[in-house]
């Protein structure tokens, strides 16, 4: 992804990118590749039309753009890489309900992509299998290590990232993780937690 990071602060853009069928069309340019319209609708089961409005609205947003090398009908989209972030705090009453849209919308997608690779994990092969990884623990943390935690992962993935086209013997990986605070602070903690 490029070193710029869009910050979604537009109700209208998030709304926009809440669309499941967006999503699910931004997923799939993000794992196969350009696509046209047609090759789109017929992957996720929507009409050629519709797929093109949904491209069209997302270009519009600057989260696809025209890939080289179509014309008319035949124009392929690709996804415009780039590091988003949502910024909580700053949103209006009407971005945050946008948000909140997004986000749960996203969290379902992740969930739903998990519990497909529970269900087809045996059809990997044995390296793909031992090569996938669930992890969780439970750590004690200052809200300051915990950005920092998220800053150093963030690096951490950043060459992955970088280079994130179809190589031979890749496959796209959905990489998901959370690190949240699991009750309120006590009023006798840290100020740092705030």
């Amino acid at each position: 992804m490029s070193s710029e990071r869009r910050h979604l602060t537009s109700p209208t853009e998030l709304r926009a990118l809440s669309h499941p069928t967006r999503l699910t069309i931004l997923t799939l340019l993000d794992e196969e590749g350009p696509l046209t319209a047609t090759e789109a609708g017929e992957r996720i089961g929507e009409s050629p039309a519709n797929a093109s409005f949904h491209l069209r609205t997302l270009a519009k947003y600057g989260y696809v753009e025209e890939a080289p090398g179509g014309r008319g009908r035949q124009r392929p989209w690709q996804i415009v890489r780039r590091d988003v972030d949502i910024p909580g705090d700053e949103l209006s009453a009407e971005a945050k309900l946008a948000a909140d849209a997004l986000l749960e919308l996203i969290r379902a997608r992740d969930n739903d992509r998990l519990l497909a690779y529970g269900r087809t994990r045996a059809d990997y092969p044995k390296e793909w299998r031992s090569a996938a990884t669930e992890m969780r623990m439970s750590l004690h943390l200052t809200a300051t290590e915990l950005a920092e935690l998220g800053e150093r992962i963030e690096q951490l993935l950043q060459p992955y990232v970088e280079s994130d086209e179809a190589r031979p013997g890749t496959l796209p990986v959905a990489f998901g993780l959370f690190a949240v605070p699991t009750r309120l602070p006590a009023d006798d903690d840290e100020a740092d937690v705030r």
